[in-house]
């Protein structure tokens, strides 16, 4: 009598089967988040506030760590659409809510401008208003507007702001700043403050990618809430918006918010965000 074996498989085909579908989720997650839109038609889209603020950790040039409170309900979602054209050039208009309730920050790592600005700071030279964090508290409202021309047909993002006090509400984001100077040879944080953002702003042009800031006020950290120190703060953020230069951004990050803007501008279900290489991952937030 005689046997036949049964017909082994190649080990390189085992290999292939285990390593190609291993390779294509390796690859499927090489994406930040995807956003939905339904631009306030029908039922309301709503996507994890973190996704929508994703674009923070990818235009910063330090290391950012993503901190959230337990049990953080915060969501965003795009509400209407408008756009206008006269050929040449067009206008588009989206407005958002944030919703829910909870707090959500973006902490920058120094430890890469330490290192830059050495010398400065062994001479008795203080950095100046450094962006320690990037803040979003509570709900409220914003928009979209985005600016730029269309070219062969195509449009083609030249300006890009993002409002978040719209409605009459007051923004939920604010930022976090610290003067760094250098005592006893080790780093000293002071001057803390905090200041509400009105609006941030990409261009499209040459040169070094930029954000710009707009303030609606700066206070020291601590500071009260009443009249007095609200009008103040308006004063300060005021000036500071005179004073406070733009930001400098990854050019990477700069592509991607023009990306952005140009989904919403063709009014598109969905946008993926590129992976933010400099995000790490943080613990929640303590209640």
């Amino acid at each position: 009598m005689i046997f036949q074996l049964p017909r082994m498989t190649p080990c390189w085909v085992i290999a292939l089967a285990i390593f190609l579908p291993a390779a294509s989720r390796m690859q499927a997650a090489l994406t930040g988040p995807t956003l939905r839109f339904d631009y306030g038609a029908g039922e309301p889209m709503t996507n994890p506030l973190g996704h929508f603020m994703y674009f923070v950790p990818l235009v910063s040039p330090e290391q950012v760590c993503f901190l959230t409170n337990a049990g953080n309900t915060q969501c965003a979602r795009v509400v209407s659409f408008q756009s206008r054209t006269n050929g040449a050039a067009f206008h588009t208009m989206c407005e958002f809510d944030f919703v829910g309730q909870g707090l959500q920050r973006n902490v920058f790592d120094h430890t890469f401008i330490l290192k830059r600005r050495d010398q400065d700071l062994k001479s008795g030279k203080a950095l100046l208003h450094q962006l320690d964090s990037i803040n979003v508290e509570g709900a409220g409202s914003g928009s979209v507007e985005i600016d730029g021309a269309l070219t062969n047909g195509q449009p083609v993002i030249r300006e890009m702001r993002l409002r978040f006090n719209s409605h009459g509400r007051a923004s939920p984001v604010s930022v976090d700043l610290q003067d760094i100077v250098l005592r006893n040879g080790a780093p000293y944080y002071e001057n803390e403050t905090v200041a509400r953002v009105n609006t941030l702003t990409f261009r499209q042009k040459t040169g070094p990618p930029k954000m710009e800031v707009g303030l609606a006020s700066v206070k020291r950290a601590g500071a009260g809430n009443g009249l007095w120190q609200n009008f103040v703060g308006g004063l300060k953020g005021a000036a500071a918006n005179f004073l406070l230069p733009p930001l400098n951004i990854t050019t990477n990050g700069q592509q991607a918010m023009m990306e952005f803007g140009l989904a919403l501008a063709q009014a598109r279900p969905e946008f993926t965000f590129p992976l933010a290489a400099r995000l790490t991952n943080g613990p929640a937030i303590p209640q």
